[in-house]
């Protein structure tokens, strides 16, 4: 009788041991996934921070260029005789460019982000 009482106390340790184990693998499997979501917010807000100041630099840029490009193009037109032709002048030049940048997009543009994307995600 006693060992029949020893042998149920033992399978009932067990089974709560059993039962601790789980738990501690459920908290832990809880805190790794916790883990990971703070990993990829803390990523993901990092680079969303660097496109979004990099936006804001390029649009400040675009804007002293806009400028500089008005004043450049009334230069130029007061130099040719009529205002237009400077604004002809210019979009041409403007026109040059944007084709040898369409032309090398993949080397200028778009291996340059994704690489600086890529750094930050794996940094």
């Amino acid at each position: 009788m006693e060992d029949r009482t020893q042998l149920e106390e033992d399978h009932a340790g067990i089974a709560d041991n059993v039962e601790s184990l789980f738990e501690s693998i459920k908290a832990y499997g809880k805190t790794n996934v916790d883990l990971l979501k703070m990993k990829a917010a803390d990523k993901s807000a990092e680079v969303i921070s660097t496109l979004a100041a990099g936006i804001a630099f390029a649009i400040i840029i675009l804007m002293v260029v806009a400028i500089l490009s008005v004043g450049i193009a009334l230069w130029l037109g007061e130099l040719m005789g009529k205002s237009y032709y400077g604004f002809f002048a210019l979009g041409g030049l403007y026109l040059i460019i944007g084709l040898i940048f369409y032309s090398s997009k993949e080397k200028w543009c778009k291996t340059p982000v994704a690489d600086i994307i890529v750094k930050k995600l794996f940094k």
